[in-house]
């Protein structure tokens, strides 16, 4: 035993032989690691089968229900393998989570603002100008 008082480490125990009555919601079981497993396994079957079999006519829909599929295989990965939910850490790491979505979000808006702009507003080429190019 330890001379110390409980809770304290001494140089020859490591820091997580020590339990901490927080620690438990910052680690996944067995039982939720294989729930995420299996979820991302559907998840990823499910748009493969949309577009390998084409199943839906539209690709539109297509495209619109891999994107929504792919948004929900985020928030799983997010929840059953990052741990990530309003009381861990205080809500910083949500508050992170949330801070980055609005930057990346702003970053893929913009790219795609300027992209069909200067789709728009470049000079329209034919076959037979870009023949003639350098």
């Amino acid at each position: 035993m330890s001379s110390q008082h409980p809770g304290h480490e001494s140089a020859f125990e490591p820091h997580h032989a020590h339990s901490h009555p927080g620690d438990a919601a910052g680690h996944g079981s067995l039982k939720s690691y294989m729930t995420g497993f299996i979820l991302s396994v559907i998840l990823t079957a499910i748009p493969f089968w949309l577009v390998m079999s084409g199943a839906l006519d539209s690709k539109l829909l297509t495209a619109v229900l891999v994107m929504g599929i792919g948004v929900v295989q985020i928030v799983v990965h997010v929840i059953y393998f990052l741990h990530m939910n309003a009381r861990s850490e205080g809500g910083w790491t949500l508050m992170a989570l949330i801070f980055t979505i609005i930057i990346v979000g702003i970053a893929l808006a913009g790219s795609l603002w300027v992209m069909h702009h200067l789709n728009t507003n470049m000079m329209p080429m034919t076959h037979e100008m870009m023949k003639n190019m350098p």
